[in-house]
């Protein structure tokens, strides 16, 4: 698959490929990505999370649902994520609106990670007040305690989420920033319109 999205009409393939050279680039987490919310005043909150799934249904992530950025998608399901990789002087940009994955692609992807996070998400009471670093330890080694030999289930507030992408936009840096960008939208029946914009 060519990485020229100006050869093609299938954003994901595009993405596709650009994460694949990424990941051999790229020295820590080229699926990091940062997502952007609002509250319920509207004003824009954002971090940075990891991409754990691509296909063409969209984007996923998982997080705390009773985190501040699952609170503020239960309030306004609507998502935009950016990447950004330094060393191939590229992003993408993708925006949408957000949808719960099943259960059981969450218990799936939950399964996968290791015991300490597992622990981590059951002890973590996310983006609320902590009084220190060993109330937290102490709260991962009390859960581990309380499972013994058992494998931490996922926790009921652990969830997964998809961004359904409207837009893909595509960003190559280039010399004396005349850079060179696409955007590609989605039409009511599903196909993906490409339009080269100015830097």
């Amino acid at each position: 698959m060519s990485s020229d999205f100006h050869a093609t009409d299938d954003p994901f393939a595009t993405f596709a490929a650009w994460m694949e050279e990424a990941k051999a680039s790229e020295p820590n987490d080229p699926n990091a990505m940062a997502l952007a919310t609002v509250d319920a005043d509207g004003l824009p909150d954002v971090r940075m999370v990891l991409l754990n799934g691509l296909d063409r249904r969209g984007l996923v992530f998982f997080t705390n649902s009773e985190s501040a950025k699952g609170v503020e998608l239960a309030g306004q399901p609507k998502a935009a994520v950016v990447f950004h990789w330094k060393s191939l002087r590229r992003q993408i940009r993708a925006r949408g609106p957000v949808e719960p994955v099943s259960a059981e692609e969450a218990d799936a992807y939950f399964a996968t990670r290791p015991r300490i996070s597992r622990l981590g998400a059951w002890a973590s009471r996310q983006s609320r007040p902590l009084g220190s670093r060993a109330e937290l330890e102490e709260a991962v080694a009390a859960r581990d305690a309380e499972f013994g030999a058992a494998e931490p289930p996922r926790p009921p507030h652990w969830k997964g989420y998809r961004i359904v992408p409207t837009s893909f936009e595509f960003w190559q840096d280039m010399p004396f920033r005349l850079h060179d960008r696409a955007v590609f939208d989605r039409a009511p029946d599903g196909s993906w319109t490409r339009t080269r914009l100015y830097p």
